[in-house]
Formats: structure tokens, sequence, C-alpha cells
């Protein structure tokens, strides 16, 4: 009997509901048609109970919530949880005027750490004698270097002249410091969008010298970054404890004298720590002392000699030097963080792992069963060998710590099976390859499918053969270039990170960084494969997007690579050369595309470089910015334009919503993040006013908007405000 549609025939006396029985239960019938109106009425009082509050109420209750306490929502606010923000407004408002609620609002609204800093402190004056101000703006003292480093930054102290101009002017040069800060209604809200990713106790190997180590497992320069914390209290103002920053190097050293580091950012649980197990003594403390570690300039490898029993650390290059005749014998282990815009390729940031219980599920890393991940990949050869487990063709190798992998995988996946090679969610594994041939090779019989998932490969590239039916790669780097060098340049330009030979899987990217994808197939017999990209950025590493070393996805000795494409929200340096096009949006193509089967697909809300050869576009630039300049030339003059000026006129368009970056180069904090003086038609050209390209799922553009028309409500009276990007 169903209690909920019988509630109201068990209330019945037992001699009716046995009299309804013998007459087929019609009574029976007809009360459970009243009894489910009376759950539906009893349900709606239930949830107008919960609707009177912002936590428990429905979606469509939030607006009419706001309008009681007079909420207005910015603009541009798809991002936001209007729901969060709403819940908070009483909260705010008992608060408005305070610089801590400022920082609280860049926090719950955009969730960038933020410092607030009102201006008028540090204005210089001439101090009364009777009523001296010692808290206020001091003279530069050239005798103190750590204070110097603050100089024009957040936390700068000194005293300034007063600069008259506007702090949030529309018509300020991006390109150039921030304009009128030092006035006396000043206030200003720096925030930063880098965020702070940590790489716990990885291996690192020497260099050419022995003594000498870099932070980075690629050997590259690593600008370290500082772990930062929230500030609890209600009026704190955030500190340099309380933002992912740069670590410099006076900053690194304690009371900034540079003889030994400062124990806010090394130590355990700290930014950084070194291990060196049995250096300089058997017995030596584990990690290294802080009393031991000393900030050095280490631009110049043999320009430093540290002391016998002590390391230098350069925090600006995250390199590591021992003494010339102490070299470490057992091995060098760090813990360091660094700088990148978001959740993508290898990293320690939560992902999600699904894996059905009955399947098989290998654990590789220190602690665990197998310690390599050969010997996870023979254990599940066994299985399938002895045909352990009839139903279960899914299996799980799971790598469940940050260390260095230095060994060839080869896989051969049987028919029907699925095999994950994933990192264990907070970990970040890393698959140095030998520079030889067949190092990451892939084979797969018909219906097998492959996942990589949390890795960082270095050294060579993947390669898949055979009928595999899909390989999927997310939340993983392939190294563009396969190394490299220190100054973060690819060491091999033209080689690519993926290589399918007679090989027709549907290849999935999604959040993942990565170099070029060359497809050597058979173009007569097989239908063309599919590859879908998404979330991630595709670098060919070439210098030049258009040049013949900077092919993003072909093929091998032919025009197109037999490819059916599809890209969302990515980013891609080089040339993408495909037999058709399925769908290409929000995505940045620094390169030409050439489509050779133009009458399919569509290009929608991207930025193709002008001389692609497209399916049909829709919204795109540069062609909306030229169409637009064009038309305001013709308008402008009484006499039709000429050609040349038409041509002089679209050129400069495309030019200046061409995308501009922090950097290029895989390996420095702002890879790939669109510059501050980049077109607003870029930064603002996504079909949901997002971003173009890689970061678009960040909704910066929305965020900042409702963070700057929040901060315009809630800041000091007669006060003018004004939002600060630090990086």
């Amino acid at each position: 009997m169903d209690t909920a549609k019988d509630r109201l025939y068990e209330l019945l006396p037992y001699i009716h509901r046995l009299r309804d029985a013998e007459q087929g239960e019609p009574l029976r019938a007809l009360l459970q048609v009243i009894s489910e109106q009376v759950n539906n009425l009893e349900a709606d009082i239930d949830r107008l109970y919960d609707n009177w509050f912002i936590e428990t109420c429905e979606d469509w209750v939030v607006p009419y919530l706001g309008d009681l306490i007079g909420y207005s929502q910015p603009t541009s606010s798809a991002a936001v949880v209007p729901r969060r923000d709403l819940a908070n407004t009483l909260g705010y408002r008992r608060r408005k005027g305070t610089l801590a609620l400022l920082e609280l609002l860049a926090m719950d609204i955009a969730r960038w750490p933020a410092r607030s800093v009102e201006f008028f402190p540090l204005l210089a004056l001439n101090q009364q004698l009777n009523h001296r101000q010692m808290a206020r703006g001091k003279l530069v003292d050239l005798r103190q270097p750590k204070h110097l480093q603050w100089l024009n930054t957040p936390f700068d102290t000194h005293a300034h002249t007063a600069d008259v101009r506007l702090i949030n002017s529309p018509l300020a040069d991006l390109r150039k410091p921030p304009q009128g800060l030092y006035n006396i209604a000043n206030v200003a809200l720096f925030v930063w969008r880098l965020r702070s990713y940590s790489v716990t106790e990885t291996p690192v190997l020497p260099l050419e010298q022995r003594n000498c180590y870099s932070f980075s497992v690629l050997g590259n320069n690593q600008q370290l970054y500082s772990r930062w914390d929230v500030q609890t209290g209600p009026t704190d103002i955030a500190g340099r404890a309380n933002v992912p920053a740069p670590i410099t190097r006076l900053e690194f050293g304690k009371d900034g004298n540079g003889k030994q580091a400062s124990a806010d950012f090394y130590g355990q649980g700290k930014s950084l720590a070194i291990w060196a197990p049995g250096w300089p003594t058997a017995e030596a403390p584990q990690p290294i002392p802080a009393s031991q570690i000393i900030p050095a300039n280490l631009s110049q490898w043999d320009a430093y000699k540290p002391p016998k029993d002590h390391v230098a650390v350069d925090p600006e290059l995250g390199r590591i030097l021992f003494p010339a005749r102490q070299v470490p014998r057992n091995g060098v282990r760090v813990s360091y963080h660094y700088g990148f815009s978001a959740d993508m390729g290898g990293g320690e940031y939560l992902r999600r792992i699904d894996l059905p219980e009955q399947d098989w599920h290998f654990k590789v890393g220190k602690g665990q069963t197998h310690t390599k991940i050969a010997q996870a990949l023979e254990a599940w050869r066994d299985k399938v060998a002895l045909g352990d487990g009839q139903n279960s063709r899914n299996a799980l190798i799971e790598i469940t710590d940050s260390s260095v992998y230095e060994e060839a995988i080869v896989i051969e996946l049987p028919a029907g099976h699925h095999l994950q090679l994933a990192a264990a969610s907070g970990a970040r594994p890393v698959i140095l390859l030998a520079d030889r041939p067949d190092q990451l090779l892939v084979k797969g019989e018909a219906a097998s499918y492959l996942t990589l998932d949390g890795l960082l490969i270095s050294g060579r590239g993947l390669q898949i053969e055979g009928d595999i039916a899909g390989v999927i790669i997310r939340h993983s780097t392939l190294v563009p270039g396969w190394n490299l060098d220190p100054e973060c340049e690819p060491e091999q330009l033209e080689e690519p990170s993926i290589e399918l030979s007679n090989s027709w899987p549907c290849l999935t990217i999604s959040h993942s960084i990565l170099g070029s994808i060359q497809i050597n197939n058979d173009e007569v017999q097989h239908d063309p494969l599919s590859l879908r990209i998404s979330d991630s950025i595709l670098d060919a590493t070439g210098s030049d997007c258009d040049g013949p070393a900077c092919e993003a996805i072909g093929g091998y000795g032919c025009t197109h690579a037999h490819v059916y494409l599809t890209l969302l929200r990515t980013t891609v340096f080089g040339r993408i050369d495909v037999h058709a096009v399925e769908l290409i949006e929000n995505t940045i193509l620094m390169g030409k595309l050439k489509v050779a089967r133009r009458q399919v697909g569509c290009v929608r809300f991207s930025y193709v470089r002008p001389g692609s050869r497209t399916p049909k576009r829709y919204h795109c630039q540069p062609d909306l910015a030229q169409a637009l300049a064009r038309e305001q030339l013709q308008s402008e003059t009484s006499t039709p334009p000429t050609d040349a000026a038409l041509d002089a006129a679209e050129k400069s368009a495309a030019e200046r919503v061409r995308p501009t970056f922090t950097s290029q180069r895989y390996g420095y904090a702002g890879y790939c993040q669109l510059a501050r003086t980049c077109a607003p038609e870029i930064a603002r050209g996504a079909d949901d006013q997002s971003e173009m390209g890689a970061f678009h799922h960040l909704f910066q553009p929305q965020r900042l908007a409702s963070l700057r028309a929040r901060v315009e409500e809630y800041i000091p009276a007669r006060c003018d405000a004004a939002v600060l990007l630090v990086n």
C-alpha cells in the first residue's frame, strides 16, 4: 500500500475499507485522487514557508525578496550568484563605508583576493609640531630596501605628492601605471586575478651542474608565489600574507637582511620548502631549516657561492644552489607555489574521477602497491589475460602523489576495454619521457577507450595507433615543444604533442594545455576522425603563427588534416588546416584557419585571423570591427572614400582588435591571459559577453563589472573609488 496516496483511505474505519474491497475498491481510488491534491497543497504550504528565507527559497522568489530590501542587480552579472549577493546585502549595508567591506565584496562577488587602500594618509604634508601624525606616509629612506620594493604597489607606505587626475577616468592609458591615485578623496581596491597553485613534495632533478636545481621539474625559471590565507577579522585589512603574489628576493629574507629565509614564506606548510635527506649530515633535520636557506640572486649560476652547510634560493627565478662540495646524495624534493589563471592542465586542484566500484582499481605512488606506472599496467594486463572479472572492462590506474615518473609507457587496449590513467584529486604527477620513439604509445582494438586525466607529460608526445574508438584527455598538460629551456622557450618547435598514425578515434580534449596535433591517416578508405577541443590551450610554439613551423593541427605530407573539428572556448597559437569544421565558438585563432570543405559548419563569436578560409561566420572579429570602420569612414566624408582609404581603415581596425596576451610562452604565470590593453571586442566578445578563448569560463568581465558596481554603492561618502587589477 502506498502510504502517500492512501493517507486519507487509512483514516477510514476498517469495516468501510473491508466493504470497499468487496466492491473493487472504488472508494479507495476516489480518496487517492483527493490525497494527491492534498499532498500537493501541503507541499506548496511547506514551500511557502521555505520561500520566506533567501537560503531556502525557490529561484523565482529571489528577485521578489530583492525588491523588498531595495536590491539592484548590477549589469553584466551572468557569472554572479544573485542569491549569495542578495543574502549578504543587509550585512554589507551595516558596514557601508569601511575599507574591510570592500575586500569582502571582492571575495564574495568576484572570488578575488583584494586589498583596499585609502590614499589620503599617503599624501605628503608638513607636520604640525603640536599635532604630529606619525602614521602618515613617510619620506623615502634609501637605506631601507625592504620598504623600497613596495614603492607604487598596493603595500606602499611612502608619502606622495597629490595627483589631481581622476582615479577612475575612462580615458586612462591602460599601458601605463594607474593615474590619479594620491588624492584626498581617493580609495582603490587592488585585486589579484592570478591564483596560487601548490606543488607538494615533488622530486627535482639536477641541471648540468650537479649542485644546481630548479623548482620546476622542467628546468625552466619559475617565479614562486606565496601561499595565502583569507583574513578572518571583520575589520582586518589584507596584508602581504593574504594575497597570492610573487615572492621577491628582499621579502624572502628574514627582516630584509638576506642572511636567512623568512619563516613567513619558508617551511613545511608554508609557501616553499626543500628536503634533502642526509644533507649536510646523516641526522640533519628535514626539511632544511630556514636558518640554512640564504636568499640570493642566481641569475648567473657561478656568480654566487653559498657557504658550507647552506643553500642559496632565488624565489624570483625558482633556482636552488648547493655548495659545490656538498652535493645531495639522496635526491632533493621541494614544495612550492606557482601562479596561473585557472584550473587547467596538470595541477594539484580538485577534480572528479568517476569509476564504478566493481571495476579494477590500481594505485601507484609512495606507500601504494605499485611504485611505477609500468607495474600497474602489468597487473592490469594479467587480470585481462586471466579473465578476472568477465564483466569488468573498465580499469583505473590512479597515481596518488606528485612524484616524477621516468619510464616508457606502452598501452595496448583489448577490444571493448576502457582504461583511465589518472592523477588522484589534489595530485600532479609528472611523466618524464626519454627522447626516443614510442615512449608514450597507445594501441587499441575496436571499441576500446583511453582516458588521461590530471597528468603533466614532458619529453615526448603521445602516439596513437590502431582501431581504438576514443581517447579522452582532460586536465592534463602535454608540454608544448616537449621541453623548456631556462627562459621558457620550447626546445622542439616542430614536434607534435599528439600524433595519430592510421588511427581514427574520437579524440576529446578538455581543460588541457598541449602542443600541436599531427594526423597521418588514409583519406580514401576512411571518414575524417572527430576532434573536439574545449576550454583548452593549443600551442604550436612558433613565434610566427603563420610560419611553416607553427602548425597547430595538420597532416603529414598533405595540405589538410583528415579531421572533423570542433573548437569551443579555446585559444590556438598556430595554423589549422583541416578537412571540415562542425563548430568553432568563443575561440581565439591566432593563426590562419584553412578549411577544405566550407559547405558545412559554422564559426561564431570568435577571433579569426585575416586571410582564413572558413565556413559561414557569425559575429566574428575582426569582421565586425572592419565593417564598422568602413561604415564610419563612409558616413564621415561627403564624397565616397577611395578604395585605398577603405583598405587602410579596415587594416587599422583589424590591428586594433588583434588579441594581446600577458605572455604567449608556457611556463609563465600570465600564460595565455588576455592583456589589460586587449580590445573590448575580444575581452567581452563571447556570446554571453565573457572573454573569448581558453579562460572564457572564468567570466572575468562580468565579475569585474559587478564588483565595480558594488564598490560604487558601498564606498565611503564623498570618495572616488577604482578597482585596479594587479595582475
